[in-house]
């Protein structure tokens, strides 16, 4: 923790699990119990599960901060849901849907559902709160939270500004004002389509935004770089019927911004090692955290090619990770492409 804190715990304390125990769902629970909130997280792995009960932390992902006393970490599902009023769920997207498909039955009816997972589910191309409609029922309402986060800062106090995509106005205040509390503020968004898609892309453009940063290109190409990337996720977000000004956002240019230059980013750590010449299978196997991106890319080229979307960057970041394109070869390619209008359709 920072030497300053900023929580004073929240006017009305909440019944608050958080599904999923990597690094952001641990950050989010310690969050909850910091806030006042009732908090639980829960994790498949019981061993792993009991480990972390020993040592008060996730040692894997968030080994230098210890749990508030409040937080209760368990394997079993009945515990960790039984009387939820939030459930946030932040399992890696190519889970998500086979989790909740076990965790259903344990989810009380009325509760709200939060997605805390920026990725595109791989086949289908639906969004986590649409994977989480199918997979579950009798939530009051599903919503979606994104915005430029890293887990490790929020643990540690910094001041962390997110939006709450959500389309039902009443559910999104009561999730607002219960997540909203000493270091993290939430906006509300009524464009979920938006907060979705901005928080899923900009993981893609953040691994090509490692691949010429580990080349060694500089400042000027990061810029062109990030501006045409929130070109191509903008253009896809309008064509899933999201609002443009979603994307000049937290969950769009915030979180974008963030990826792509923040040393904490596992995505761009990805484009990095490509471009050093590691394959993507030995990157992907030495790492602990998940890097969405890896997944969204091939997601994200299905869908443009589904929907006829031009997304030069990101067809690059696919062709590169899956067809053996030579990082550099991707990045001439890029510059050889015929000269257009900046927003052209």
């Amino acid at each position: 923790m920072l030497e300053t804190d900023l929580y004073t715990g929240v006017s009305e304390p909440l019944r608050v699990t958080v599904v999923g125990a990597g690094s952001w769902g641990t950050a989010l629970a310690m969050h909850a119990a910091r806030a006042g909130h009732s908090a639980t997280l829960w994790g498949r792995d019981a061993m792993k599960v009991d480990a972390m009960q020993a040592a008060r932390c996730n040692l894997p992902y968030l080994p230098d901060a210890k749990f508030p006393d409040a937080l209760e970490v368990t394997s079993d599902a009945d515990r960790a849901l039984g009387g939820a009023e939030v459930v946030i769920s932040a399992v890696p997207s190519r889970h998500t849907r086979e989790m909740w498909a076990d965790l259903t039955s344990h989810l009380p009816a009325g509760a709200h559902l939060v997605s805390a997972t920026k990725g595109i589910e791989e086949d289908s191309g639906l969004r986590m709160s649409e994977v989480l409609a199918e997979a579950t029922t009798g939530a009051a309402s599903i919503s979606s939270v994104s915005g430029p986060s890293f887990a490790s800062e929020l643990v540690e106090g910094h001041p962390t500004a997110v939006t709450l995509g959500c389309t039902e106005p009443t559910a999104a205040v009561i999730v607002q004002q219960a997540l909203s509390a000493g270091p993290l503020r939430v906006y509300r968004n009524s464009d979920l389509v938006g907060v979705e898609i901005g928080g899923a892309l900009k993981n893609v453009i953040a691994i090509a935004a490692g691949i010429v940063n580990g080349i060694g290109f500089g400042s000027n190409t990061q810029a062109a770089l990030i501006s045409r990337g929130l070109k191509e996720i903008t253009t896809l977000a309008i064509a899933r019927g999201a609002l443009p000004a979603t994307m000049m956002g937290l969950a769009g240019l915030g979180d974008l911004v963030l990826t792509c230059t923040g040393p904490l980013s596992r995505n761009r750590g990805v484009g990095v090692e490509i471009a050093r010449g590691r394959t993507l299978d030995d990157i992907t196997q030495s790492m602990e955290m998940v890097a969405e991106g890896v997944v969204t890319a091939r997601s994200t080229h299905e869908l443009a090619l589904r929907l006829n979307i031009e997304m030069p960057i990101a067809a690059s970041v696919y062709a590169v990770l899956y067809e053996g394109l030579d990082p550099r070869a991707g990045i001439e390619r890029l510059l050889s492409r015929a000269l257009v209008e900046e927003w052209e359709s």
